[in-house]
């Protein structure tokens, strides 16, 4: 009898294959929500595309275009209204309808816009200012599709804590779902250049051409381009953007060589671009990078977005979970509560990397390599 030379390999110890890398949409990862295969390979090429570039494209997200169709009708009917019709809905306090001022620190930007609190009973009071003639039509509109981007908010960041291996996976949802959460819906609306300084002269706002970059400097966008929205990162856990078929959303990425360059993002009005917020950043310890965008609204037509930005409670306490602290990776940060964080970002300009400020200390060494005991 042959004996044979090789032991056969036994099949459980057979590593399962990585899950493949999500497909790209002009460089933009791309993560297909309906794909066939098991949900851990979905999760995890959730996770690597929040680890690796902190932005990607959600297609097939079961989000009916319905509702974002409705939407997208009222708001564009409100940004047709003359300004003083506009204006009653504002000034934003930051909720509200705005014009080109960005914020309370000189930020300005080529849009107006309308900033919802993704609340029902606020949708509700603001709504009276907004469609005068009927304003539950618009609470209805705004409110179904809050509604719908929530839910897929709340499927992406379950998948996501799935791929990071979570104990509790719906650490994450958990606070977008709360009664108290804080989360929005803004509305932008980049008008063409010359209703725009139209717009400029009704809303008395000043023209600015140049833009401050997160280094301080002050630099002119390249030649034919208008800085619809600057550079900056988003506060919140997560946002979902959806916008109509013209182009202007940019990233900042690094290229093969390490350096950081803008990635200009094609329009795709039936995809959702999801970016990783400022507040997720800090509770995966640093492992997940909030992604910072800009619009450039160099276009001749108008460009309309609609963004939900997922927030905690006012008085959620963040920090670092547990899973995530290690010997090798202690706390980066310190903790701290959602509103202290907001009120500082409101002191802040719009670039201004604000966690920086929010860095454990060298003194604070004594959640060095452990998880938060309160």
């Amino acid at each position: 009898m042959v004996v044979p030379t090789t032991t056969p390999v036994r099949q459980d110890t057979v590593a399962p294959p990585p899950p493949p890398p999500p497909s790209s949409h002009g460089g933009i990862p791309t993560v297909d929500m309906s794909a066939p295969g098991s949900r851990g390979a979905l999760s995890r090429q959730v996770a690597r595309a929040c680890a690796e570039q902190g932005f990607f494209r959600a297609v097939n997200h079961g989000v009916p275009p319905a509702p974002g169709a409705r939407l997208d009708a009222a708001t564009a009917a409100f940004f047709a209204l003359p300004p003083r019709d506009k204006q009653r809905a504002g000034p934003p306090s930051p909720l509200g309808y705005g014009c080109r001022s960005i914020g309370f620190s000189g930020d300005a930007g080529e849009l107006e816009y309308l900033l919802l609190h993704a609340n029902p009973a606020a949708v509700a009071h603001r709504a009276r200012s907004i469609d005068t003639d009927d304003p539950s039509r618009f609470s209805s509109v705004v409110n179904e599709y809050v509604g719908a981007v929530r839910q897929l908010a709340c499927e992406i960041l379950d998948l996501l804590g799935e791929g990071l291996g979570l104990k509790d996976p719906r650490s994450f949802s958990k606070l977008i779902t709360d009664a108290d959460s804080d989360s929005l819906l803004r509305i932008n609306h980049y008008p063409t250049a010359c209703t725009i300084h139209k717009l400029d002269h009704e809303c008395q706002c000043k023209m600015k051409s140049n833009v401050r970059t997160k280094n301080g400097n002050v630099v002119n966008p390249s030649a034919g381009a208008r800085i619809g929205f600057g550079e900056h990162s988003d506060p919140q856990i997560i946002s979902l953007l959806r916008a109509n078929d013209v182009n202007g959303l940019q990233v900042l990425l690094p290229n093969s060589n390490g350096k950081e360059v803008w990635i200009k993002v094609p329009a795709d009005p039936s995809a959702f671009f999801v970016n990783v917020g400022d507040l997720l950043q800090a509770l995966t310890n640093g492992k997940l990078v909030s992604v910072r965008h800009r619009v450039i609204a160099s276009t001749c037509r108008p460009r309309l977005s609609t963004i939900y930005f997922a927030a905690p409670p006012l008085h959620a306490r963040i920090s670092a979970l547990p899973e995530t602290i290690t010997a090798g990776s202690p706390s980066r940060y310190r903790p701290f509560t959602w509103a202290e964080y907001k009120k500082t970002m409101y002191s802040l300009r719009l670039s201004h990397s604000r966690l920086d400020l929010f860095h454990v200390g060298d003194d604070d060494s004594s959640n060095v390599g452990k998880g938060e005991k309160e």
